[in-house]
């Protein structure tokens, strides 16, 4: 059985995927493991360049990856990063840094090929496999991924500077203090005039929406703390109406009690407010009434590429 090892380096956190293809030539894990590991501070300014410690922190998460990655013996091992290393003016030494470390270089994917690599991981799902026309989001630290299907084809891309991180750096002023809603409803509106300007639209409510990335995952996590369930237990549909609900309960919150929210990741909790706003700007462009949630996207298709 061949296998593949997938380490997918983001803005939030740095993850690995270890897959082969079981007998129906389906993508399936095998190992997957995330560590919360921001390397992108900074990522809004004019010219983003990481600090000494996010170099040292990126560089030691991808050591232990590989190294958990070792047991499964893969006979390839993949390593792609995002907005976060291609924004970076000193993105290129980072990745002399982990060659050097770990004998592996890494692919730094363009805004089209970090799109294409979710659209490609999506169409994975096997819950989706007789979904034939959907719109994806995929929301990142450092960008927001757009696609939508036809035929589960991708006929429409983008590659969206909306990513969490860098927009709690462009509207957030002090992440330790409660939130505004007007700041908050800034953060929505931005996001969606800029789906619009990209051919996003109320159109898009007529076939069913998908969203992927971390944030996502943080919701359902809430969810599931609120209803004593496993997050395999909760329900795949993220209504706007629960997005509302979190953002209106965890605004009026200093960092430090956001942080101690039951299903929310600590390390994400200064970002997550402009996730969730930037979610629901998201549906309020869209007209949606809300997202189907999905586990499959980026690493999945790097993985599916890989295992051809």
């Amino acid at each position: 059985m061949r296998t593949v090892a997938i380490v997918d380096i983001g803005s939030n956190s740095i993850k690995l995927l270890v897959a082969s293809r079981d007998a129906n030539g389906r993508v399936q894990s095998l190992l997957q493991q995330a560590l919360n590991v921001r390397i992108s501070a900074g990522i809004n300014a004019r010219n983003p360049r990481w600090e000494e410690a996010a170099m040292t922190a990126g560089v030691a998460a991808i050591t232990s990856l590989l190294d958990r990655a070792k047991a499964h013996a893969p006979g390839q091992t993949v390593l792609v990063a995002t907005s976060a290393v291609r924004d970076a003016t000193n993105g290129p030494e980072f990745c002399e840094r982990v060659h050097r470390k770990c004998g592996f270089g890494i692919r730094i994917l363009s805004g089209t090929e970090e799109a294409n690599g979710i659209g490609r991981g999506l169409l994975c799902d096997p819950e989706l496999r007789e979904l034939q026309d959907f719109t994806l989001f995929d929301l990142g630290g450092g960008s927001l991924e757009c696609l939508s299907f036809r035929q589960r084809r991708i006929v429409h891309a983008a590659s969206l500077p909306l990513g969490c991180v860098r927009l709690t750096e462009k509207f957030v002023s002090d992440r330790q203090l409660r939130l505004e809603p007007g700041l908050l409803h800034a953060i929505s509106q931005y996001a969606s005039d800029m789906l619009r300007a990209e051919g996003f639209g109320p159109a898009n409510a007529m076939i069913k929406a998908i969203a992927t990335g971390g944030s996502i995952v943080n919701v359902r996590n809430m969810a599931a703390a609120r209803a004593s369930l496993a997050l395999e237990a909760t329900s795949t549909h993220i209504s706007r109406t629960l997005l509302s609900e979190l953002l209106n309960t965890i605004a009026d919150m200093s960092l430090p009690q956001r942080q101690q929210i039951p299903g929310l990741t600590p390390a994400r909790a200064d970002v997550f407010p402009t996730a969730l706003a930037t979610l629901l700007g998201i549906a309020d462009c869209c007209k949606l009434t809300g997202f189907h949630h999905s586990f499959y996207n980026l690493r999945y298709g790097i993985a599916d590429a890989a295992l051809d």
